[in-house]
């Protein structure tokens, strides 16, 4: 068994060059960060045997907007605010059922 039962990774990279976009770029991948840290440790999700979130450098999908995943399922998601973020806690880390209008395409990265 492992320490934590899932891991969730949140690009966190910042280029801040206009010419190539970044999912960090303005900070959206820290506060995302920092969101998604408190609200889940507010939800008892946080610790060993449950959920780990850690920051990322480039996960490679900055074109498909800001961009996480949640492993061992390696559900990749992007998001647009706080509440996409919750939805992403509520549904997949709290139930285990993925939110479909978030998901980016795994099949055709």
């Amino acid at each position: 068994m492992s320490y934590f039962k899932r891991h969730l990774f949140v690009c966190c990279n910042q280029r801040n060059d206009p010419n190539r976009k970044s999912c960090g770029d303005n900070h959206t991948g820290d506060a995302a960060l920092d969101f998604l840290r408190g609200h889940a440790k507010n939800m008892g999700l946080i610790g060993p045997g449950k959920l780990r979130i850690s920051q990322s450098g480039c996960l490679g999908r900055c074109q498909e907007g800001p961009a996480l995943v949640i492993y061992p399922e390696g559900r990749w998601y992007t998001y647009a605010n706080e509440a996409d973020l919750q939805e992403i806690l509520d549904c997949d880390l709290v139930r285990g059922e993925a939110v479909s209008r978030l998901l980016l395409d795994t099949e055709n990265p």
